[in-house]
């Protein structure tokens, strides 16, 4: 005999690209009897219901989350407050609100006072994504053989996040629990800063006097096509993890900085050996990252 869905409601407050990819993953398995999603945007929550990724979509989050065993925050870090404010007084007993977010010690701060007792927090981050966003960006293979951490806070239910654990799981990924503020500074130094640096040289090629926007895009070579890639992530979403993992960003970004002036010394007094066995250690984490399938 087939088991049932792991839940009978989701709210999905966000359905671009992890909402959705979420939301396409448990219909295609039958991880959830029933979908809904919250979406500020007509658009949005015109597609999403055309796609028949979602039974129903909601302009009200509070709306949406009535009757819901499972609430999904994935929208932009900065509205994470407000929106846990709006939809605490509806959330139903025994609910399990989880979120998708790459800063888990601000998502612990600003949502966490506002879910009631009997309701369950489970701050989660599904590590994948694409420089893509929109409820048709979406695809339920996104999560396969990637990873998910999940924080819970100290006194969490073991029930609730074994079984948001296993939602993930059944989504195709590995699981690991963490300390809130180790994950942000792995995610640091893993995501936030190589985003950074990817806004950072894709700006610097566009304020070069002496180069056109005609001339960066004609003759780009690879590496600037894969930086270009990483610029081309949702500005709101980032702005969002910049400021909300602030000290750690910093913290990576000063050694980023020592590193770089490191090789700046090299390549001005031609230190060719020294340039040689830098590379030669760092291709293989990128070796490495292609063994364990992450790249």
């Amino acid at each position: 005999m087939a088991a049932g869905p792991l839940f009978e409601r989701v709210a999905l407050i966000g359905i671009g690209l992890i909402g959705s990819s979420l939301a396409r993953r448990m219909r295609r398995d039958g991880l959830a009897r029933t979908i809904v999603c919250n979406a500020k945007s007509e658009r949005s929550r015109k597609v999403a219901r055309e796609l028949g990724i979602v039974d129903a979509a909601y302009k009200s989050p509070a709306e949406a989350v009535r009757g819901a065993d499972l609430v999904v925050l994935s929208t932009p870090l900065g509205v994470y407050g407000a929106i846990a404010a709006a939809i605490g007084p509806h959330l139903a007993p025994g609910a399990i609100v989880t979120d998708v977010g790459s800063v888990k010690t601000m998502a612990i701060r600003d949502v966490g006072p506002h879910v009631p007792r009997g309701v369950h927090f489970v701050p989660g981050h599904p590590v994948a994504g694409t420089e893509h966003s929109g409820p048709e960006s979406g695809f339920a293979e996104l999560f396969d053989d990637r990873w998910c951490i999940l924080t819970p806070p100290e006194g969490t239910d073991p029930a609730a996040i074994e079984k948001v654990a296993e939602l993930w799981r059944k989504c195709g990924m590995n699981l690991e629990l963490m300390d809130a503020k180790h994950h942000d500074i792995v995610l640091a130094i893993t995501s936030h800063l190589p985003h950074l640096i990817a806004y950072c040289i894709v700006g610097t090629a566009t304020h070069l006097e002496e180069l056109t926007n005609s001339d960066v895009i004609k003759f780009a070579a690879g590496g600037f096509r894969d930086f270009t890639r990483i610029a081309a992530s949702d500005p709101i979403m980032w702005r969002d993890v910049f400021l909300n993992n602030r000290e750690a960003v910093l913290e990576m970004l000063g050694h980023f900085t020592e590193d770089l002036t490191a090789l700046q010394r090299m390549v001005r007094l031609s230190q060719g050996e020294k340039l040689e066995d830098w590379f030669t250690r760092t291709r293989a984490i990128r070796r490495s990252l292609i063994e364990a399938k992450q790249a």
